[in-house]
């Protein structure tokens, strides 16, 4: 019965864990990215929405993330996995700049 409760206890850890997990949207809008800044937690999911008639990406500066180019409409999400800067671009239009800053998973 003790082995029971403790993988019950798991599970619970692991579902409250995932409820915490968010989903943040950036738009792509006016060339630019909407908010341009950003603070997330490990965990949570960014996707950046095109809602100009032409395409952009988005591409970190550094290994982190890179979309395709995205049409009207298309989106791109990453979720952030490890604390740190995230500084990114649209490769199209490289005057377009935004940053994430990915802060340890809330306890």
């Amino acid at each position: 019965m003790r082995i029971t409760s403790i993988f019950a206890l798991v599970a619970l850890m692991v579902a409250a864990s995932s409820a915490r997990a968010e989903n943040i949207e950036v738009k792509i809008e006016n060339f630019t990215f909407n908010p341009p800044q950003i603070m997330v937690h490990v965990g949570d999911t960014v996707t950046w929405v095109n809602h100009d008639d032409i395409p952009h990406t988005v591409m970190s500066k550094g290994q982190g993330f890179r979309s395709k180019v995205l049409d009207s409409d298309e989106k791109f999400s990453f979720t952030f996995a490890a604390p740190g800067s995230f500084s990114y671009f649209c490769s199209l239009h490289p005057h377009m700049t935004g940053a994430i800053v990915v802060e340890a998973a809330a306890k």
